[in-house]
């Protein structure tokens, strides 16, 4: 049951005063969705529910050119100079698989919205399509202050990279990405 109120997508509204209340069982369990859009087009929703407070998680996700220290297969993570207003982020991620080493690239702009949004969108990278938004809830753990993190992304790979492939190697990474993120967090704010 937790991990069905952990998984949530974009097109339901949030009340800035509902406030999620899952058991202690719901800490570092990972939930993700993956959705087909097209045949070459998906839809990944993945939540994690961190035992600390809105701001303190907001602080360690938009550290953005520290991220590479702590998020797994992430070898680089730096911000660039951009247009006025414009938060513009160089990522470069790499894993083995299959004796093979995938590298991919992507510069996205991001866009903040204190302490419940960063939405990103590719504008340039090894990708066809790769835009979402992390989004930030207040929950509780049963009685300690949480917040469940989401990650939303929709990607779509170009034709050489076969789609069922990135899908599981980016369902696997984040399963990753977000328990690092939750330890940073717990560790940094402890």
């Amino acid at each position: 049951m937790d991990q069905d109120i952990l998984a949530f997508t974009s097109n339901k509204s949030v009340d800035d005063s509902f406030v999620v209340r899952l058991s202690d069982a719901a800490y570092q369990q990972v939930s993700i969705k993956t959705e087909k859009l097209t045949p070459r087009q998906r839809q990944i929703v993945a939540s994690v529910a961190i035992p600390r407070s809105l701001e303190q998680v907001w602080e360690i996700l938009t550290d953005y050119d520290r991220l590479a220290d702590f998020i797994p297969n992430l070898t680089s993570s730096r911000l660039l100079s951009s247009p006025e207003g414009v938060i513009r982020l160089e990522q470069i991620g790499a894993q083995c698989f299959l004796n093979f080493k995938f590298c991919a690239r992507v510069i996205l702009d991001m866009t903040e919205v204190f302490p419940r949004e960063v939405g990103f969108s590719m504008v340039e990278g090894d990708f066809k399509k790769f835009m979402g938004r992390w989004t930030l809830r207040p929950a509780l753990l049963g009685e300690q202050v949480a917040t469940v993190l989401s990650y939303e992304l929709m990607v779509q790979p170009p034709l050489a990279m076969p789609v069922q492939l990135i899908e599981r190697h980016i369902c696997h990474n984040l399963t990753q990405n977000l328990m690092a993120i939750c330890d940073r967090t717990v560790q940094q704010f402890a």
